[in-house]
């Protein structure tokens, strides 16, 4: 079984879950099939993108993939995802 670390708001979200604070919806369902639909037609879609970087850069970074186990571009797409989701900071 994979492990998971779970950020404050879904600590919070089972917290709230084991205090009973969540209620079924009517027409559950329903719901859940929406939900799913549009979760489906959100999450799987993927854009490609050209970016430049300097040649040094990406030999750094496919150094850090190598270490990770993963292929560069995988790395690259992991690192903006978390820095749009602010699960990391910089300024640039």
């Amino acid at each position: 079984m994979k492990y998971f670390e779970l950020d404050d708001e879904e600590k919070q979200i089972l917290r709230d879950l084991d205090e009973g604070k969540f209620h079924s919806v009517k027409e559950l369902a329903h719901e859940k099939e929406r939900f799913q639909n549009l979760a489906s037609e959100t999450l799987n879609k993927t854009k490609n993108i050209n970016i430049r970087l300097s040649v040094r850069d990406i030999q750094k970074l496919k150094a850090r993939a190598i270490e990770n186990g993963l292929a560069y571009q995988t790395l690259a797409a992991a690192i903006l995802r978390q820095y749009a989701a602010r699960k990391i900071e910089g300024k640039l």
